[in-house]
């Protein structure tokens, strides 16, 4: 039977049956994998946290020098961010996202060979010139398959490799430092640089073969599944700015966003960074003890970052679900500061802070794609995620200058804290009409 021949209401819900099944079927196929992804450019990212409860003392770097390799990161990510994000939509993301996977896991296996502070910053540097795009690609990746009224739950299913990086890595950080310390005359902290790249490089490699570019490009969809995606991804984008390049770079809502995302960042590298120090400074002292307490706040994330995305789509609301979110993740960072001498105390305080961050993040970036599209698409959405990664470089630098001149983090959490309750602030400037969607 033919859907015209069907009443007009059993069409509209055979329509809909259809659609629901072809973005199943996409979601199946495509955020499985780019979630792995994430797991592994996140752990490879942020495992300098780890490595740092041996490498200071193995290398006698102070908590300035720290901060100021691990922020460094941020500054080859910050300049290489919109032209990488610029190729990718020119050239297409299965080789270009294969080469940025590559290409860090090569310099994340090289960070073993750290010997001084000045090899720490060059290779740190170069590993952010390396990622750059990584994120900012995949956000626009997706835009490229699913209407606004799904895209925080599918960001959410790509960004929990995140908090999931923190609950996998933490213990095998941990247990990589315990078990492998002096194993072919190697320091634990090189093993956990050289074992934790191995990952991404094989899905960098399988990246290539395995991602396709677009929708037309999707061999395993049929015609009119192709069809139907498409039109909706046309549909959308009627009437969104698709201006050039410097009609991106002087729109004032593109640097509120970046200036929203800025404050976000804070947060997460404040915990990505210090969560282990933090949890060791609570009076936790073995290095796998305090790998399996970081999975609790990044398990607490995960449901969090679901939870709200899932909200923020049925409502289509966002403003508030961000500002509430990233209002309880400056909340917890203050309380487990306070009582950062408790352990349960400051275990449950983080994980409401880290749950409340990273919650903010399937609900921000729906953001950009809500008012741009094409190539301001592209550009606009690694010019707010590189200034916003800036506090990638601000957050551990200035953490390290205030523990080495204070003798404690408290200080640069507060500071921390601060910028996540602006930053719930400055997301009520944003239009209701443009991103409520």
């Amino acid at each position: 039977m033919h859907t015209d021949s069907l009443p007009k209401g059993a069409g509209m819900a055979q329509g809909e049956q259809t659609e629901t099944a072809t973005y199943a079927k996409v979601t199946a196929r495509l955020l499985p994998f780019l979630f792995l992804c994430y797991v592994a450019a996140y752990l490879d990212r942020v495992n300098v946290g780890f490595a740092k409860l041996q490498m200071l003392n193995d290398l006698h770097f102070s908590e300035t020098v720290y901060g100021l390799g691990a922020g460094v990161f941020f500054i080859g990510y910050f300049l290489f961010e919109v032209p990488s994000n610029i190729i990718m939509h020119k050239v297409g993301a299965r080789v270009w996202i294969g080469r940025i996977m590559i290409t860090w896991a090569i310099l994340s296996g090289a960070m073993m060979f750290v010997n001084s502070p000045t090899v720490f910053y060059v290779l740190r540097f170069f590993l952010g010139v390396a990622e750059a795009g990584f994120f900012p690609g995949i956000v626009l990746y997706l835009t490229y398959w699913y209407p606004a009224q799904r895209r925080s739950r599918m960001n959410a299913l790509f960004m929990i490799g995140i908090p999931i990086a923190g609950v996998v890595g933490g213990p095998l950080s941990g247990w990589i430092l315990n078990a492998m310390q002096g194993f072919h005359g190697m320091a634990g902290w090189q093993w956990l640089f050289l074992v934790e790249a191995v990952p991404s490089l094989v899905l960098g490699i399988v990246t290539i073969f395995y991602l396709p570019d677009s929708i037309r490009a999707a061999s395993w969809l049929g015609e009119a599944e192709k069809q139907l995606l498409e039109t909706n991804i046309a549909n959308e984008n009627i009437g969104k700015a698709d201006h050039a390049l410097s009609g991106v770079f002087g729109n004032p809502r593109v640097w509120l966003m970046a200036a929203i995302y800025f404050c976000c960042m804070m947060g997460l590298y404040g915990i990505s960074f210090y969560l282990p120090t933090l949890i060791k400074a609570a009076g936790v002292k073995d290095a796998l003890d305090v790998g399996l307490l970081t999975a609790i706040p990044y398990g607490c994330a995960v449901i969090s970052m679901l939870a709200i995305a899932k909200s923020a789509d049925r409502t289509r609301e966002r403003r508030w679900h961000f500002t509430i979110s990233s209002a309880l993740g400056g909340l917890g960072l203050a309380l487990a500061t306070i009582y950062g001498d408790n352990v349960v105390l400051a275990m449950a305080a983080l994980s409401l802070g880290t749950a409340g961050m990273l919650g903010t993040m399937p609900v921000f970036w729906t953001y950009p794609s809500a008012i741009l599209g094409g190539t301001a698409a592209a550009a606009g959405i690694a010019l707010i995620n590189s200034v916003g990664n800036l506090a990638g470089f601000v957050s551990p630098s200035i953490i390290g200058w205030m523990k080495d001149l204070t003798h404690s983090t408290n200080a640069g959490m507060y500071l921390v804290s601060a910028a996540l309750l602006l930053g719930a602030v400055l997301a009520l400037l944003q239009p209701r009409s443009l991103v409520n969607k």
